[in-house]
This record gives C-alpha cells, sequence and structure tokens, in this order.
C-alpha cells in the first residue's frame, strides 16, 4: 500500500477541516461574534499562540476540529463586556448563516476540486479513436483467434489503430457507445465511416456480421476496440458540468444516509462472519484511507488515473461531510441550525400574539438527544474501524 497516498489523503482531510472551521470563525467574526479558540485537532496542546482575542493552534489528536465562539447557550456564563457578542445574542439569520458555513465550505471544496479536475485533468472516456483492429472474428467466447476463423469486417476493410471514427453513414459519432450501438444493430449491413487518420480525412465501408457477445445475444461486430482517454472540458461547460457532479454525489449520499440502519446488519456480518465487503456499502475514514492508498500505489495506473480517483474521493468525501453535518440531529451543525430556525419560529408566533419574545432556547437542554446521537454515531465509527481494520474494502475487489 501506498504510504504517500494515505498521507496525502490525511493532509487533504485535516486541510478540510481548517477550511470547515475557518468558515464557522469568518461568519462569527462578520456578524461581531466573539471567537477566542480556533483549534484543528482535539486533546492536548501541541501547539498554540495568539493573535488578537483568539488563540489558534493544533492539538494532538487529528479527528477535526473546532471554533469556540462564546455564548453558545444561554446559561453560559459571560462578562458584561463579552455578553453583547454571545452567539446566542445574534439574530437568527446571522446564527444560521455561521452555523451553516462549515458544511457550505465542504461543498465548494468538492465543487472546486471537481471543476479543476474537469479543466485540468478530464473524465476519462472511451472514445472513439480505435486503439485495437482485431484478426478475425473469433467464436463465441474465444479469446484467441483459429485457423478456421473468417477475417474480421475492420482487417478487410482497412481499419487501423488510431483512426479517429467521425461518422456514420453521415451521422456524427460522439462517443464510443454510440458507435457501437449502430454497429450492433446493422448486421449485414454496410455502414460508410467517415475516418480521420493523421489529419486526413477518409471514407471507408464496413459491413458488420453476427457474433455471439457475452450477454449470449447475437449482434453486429467488426472487431475493433477503443481508446480511453482522458477529455478536458472547456471552463464554461465545466462549471455548470461541476456542479451537476456535486448535486449528483450529494443525492446518492442523501440516498446513501437514508439506508444506513438497513445497510449495518451486512456490515456486523462482513466485519465478524467473514462475509465478502460490500464495495457500494458503508465505509470509514480509515478504509478511506487505505482505498487512496491502493489508488497511488496501483499498478497499470497512470498518472492522471490516479489523480481522478485521488481527487474524486476527496471532493466525495468532502461533499458527504457537507451533507451530513447539515442533519438536524444535535450536536451536528445542523442541529443547532434546526434550534435557531426553531427560536424563530417562536418568535413570529410572539409578534402575531402581541407578547415578548421568548427566551432563545437552551441547547443544553437537548444532551439527553445529543447523548444518544452520539452514542450511535461513536457506536457505528467503532464498528467501521473495526471493519476497516478486519475485512477492508480493497480498490479492486
Amino acid at each position: 500500500m501506498n504510504a504517500f497516498g494515505i498521507i496525502a489523503f490525511i493532509v487533504a482531510l485535516l486541510l478540510s477541516v481548517m477550511l470547515h472551521e475557518a468558515g464557522h470563525f469568518i461568519m462569527a467574526r462578520r456578524f461581531g461574534m466573539k471567537v477566542t479558540e480556533f483549534f484543528v485537532g482535539f486533546g492536548p496542546r501541541l501547539w498554540s499562540t495568539h493573535r488578537g482575542e483568539v488563540e489558534y493552534g493544533v492539538k494532538a489528536i487529528p479527528a477535526g476540529g473546532y471554533v469556540r465562539i462564546v455564548g453558545m447557550t444561554p446559561s453560559e456564563v459571560l462578562s458584561a463586556e463579552d455578553e453583547p457578542r454571545a452567539f446566542y445574542k445574534a439574530r437568527i439569520r446571522h446564527r444560521v448563516i455561521t452555523l451553516a458555513a462549515g458544511s457550505i465550505v465542504h461543498f465548494i471544496v468538492g465543487y472546486v476540486l471537481i471543476l479543476l479536475m474537469l479543466i485540468f485533468v478530464g473524465v476519462g472516456t472511451y472514445t472513439a479513436k480505435i486503439s485495437y483492429v482485431g484478426e478475425c472474428v473469433p467464436a463465441y467466447q474465444a479469446t484467441a483467434c483459429a485457423a478456421a476463423d473468417p477475417s474480421s469486417p475492420a482487417k478487410n476493410a482497412g481499419l487501423r489503430v488510431g483512426d479517429q471514427i467521425l461518422s456514420i453513414d453521415g451521422v456524427a459519432v460522439k462517443d464510443w457507445i454510440s458507435s457501437t450501438d449502430v454497429i450492433r444493430a446493422s448486421v449485414g449491413k454496410q455502414l460508410d465511416l467517415t475516418i480521420d487518420r493523421a489529419g486526413e480525412r477518409i471514407q471507408i465501408s464496413v459491413t458488420p456480421v453476427a457474433r455471439v457477445g457475452v450477454d449470449g445475444k447475437s449482434a453486429g461486430y467488426v472487431g475493433i476496440g477503443p481508446s480511453y482517454e482522458y477529455i478536458r472540458s472547456n471552463p464554461f461547460i465545466a462549471i455548470p458540468r461541476a456542479a451537476t457532479s456535486v448535486w449528483q454525489v450529494a443525492w446518492i449520499n442523501l440516498k446513501g444516509l437514508a439506508a444506513v440502519p438497513t445497510k449495518i446488519p451486512d456490515l456486523w456480518d462482513q466485519t465478524f462472519h467473514g462475509k465478502d465487503r460490500d464495495t457500494s456499502g458503508l465505509v470509514g475514514v480509515v478504509g478511506v484511507a487505505r482505498v487512496s492508498g491502493e489508488a497511488l500505489d496501483a499498478q497499470g495506473l497512470n498518472w492522471k488515473d490516479k489523480l481522478s480517483i485521488f481527487i474524486s474521493i476527496v471532493a466525495g468525501l468532502n461533499i458527504f461531510v457537507g451533507l451530513f453535518n447539515a442533519l438536524p440531529l444535535p450536536p451536528l451543525d445542523g442541529g443547532h441550525i434546526a434550534v435557531a430556525i426553531a427560536d424563530r419560529f417562536r418568535m413570529w408566533r410572539a409578534k402575531r400574539r402581541g407578547v415578548p419574545n421568548p427566551p432563545a432556547i437552551d441547547v443544553a437542554r437537548l444532551t439527553p438527544i445529543t447523548l444518544v446521537v452520539l452514542s450511535v454515531l461513536i457506536s457505528l465509527s467503532f464498528l467501521l474501524l473495526a471493519a476497516d481494520i478486519i475485512n477492508p474494502m480493497r480498490l479492486n475487489s
């Protein structure tokens, strides 16, 4: 396993945590709240420094981070100087924006990473550029030519490796799938191909023959294979495309979160009863770090393959964390947002009744719920840790 890949993932994760906390920090300061601490990690201090009223630092356990804003609950004892700058004293919309800033940053990080990948690395795609020309039409399920096998239509037509299929019967070919769909449906029918061969456009006719494929069905066959290339996007195309990708990943994660309770029994069996690990199932941070290491150490992958996998993992993780952190459960930021919205509703109701605004909800009163949520999250975290150690998920499994 590639230690560099694991280290790179940990660094990316810590940077994401710093940016998450920076989102809270910037918005809190922007709205006049008093911030006294900005730390990455938990536990004993390894290093810290004071800048104005804020202490910045790093703690020993790299499992997150925090920003301390004074007056997060009405029960917190504050000095007369600090009370006007307490979190719970701020306007509701300012509290919501400050709380949501962490998740928003994760979505921004995911978006930026996907955008940069689309523009500078590209997306791996099977193109209509020919990388393989078969010598024959092999028998069903055969992988090599036999003496009795007829020559392939591609060879007979004169197609070559490196030829780019531009159109079939005058219809432009956008990708490999569109060309294969036409070929498979054209048994015995002559197809007129426009080919780009080293910058020269030429016309080649080829007639697909019937062959039974791996799916057991007969379809047109000419004996060519596609090139796998990374296609970069124009920035004007990449900007909306990256946004669509973030939405798609977020939707997949949202459905995955809803399915977590149903996947826990399978995870238990995969961890302690030797069941094969489900690559579409639950995985913890250790498992993701392991996959990142395997991706950067995988044989047969070029640097674009490895970088694309790594960026996708980090971007996907950020989108997941942003979504998870927004769930309306204490002690997550989404739980605090729900309390702030409840405060706003209570104020609206009081205004309609013509009575004074009620005091802000004390989050400390939600401690029993918080403890239950924490117990579930900690238990699931330990189960995921055990699964990632005892029966780790593999990149190529």
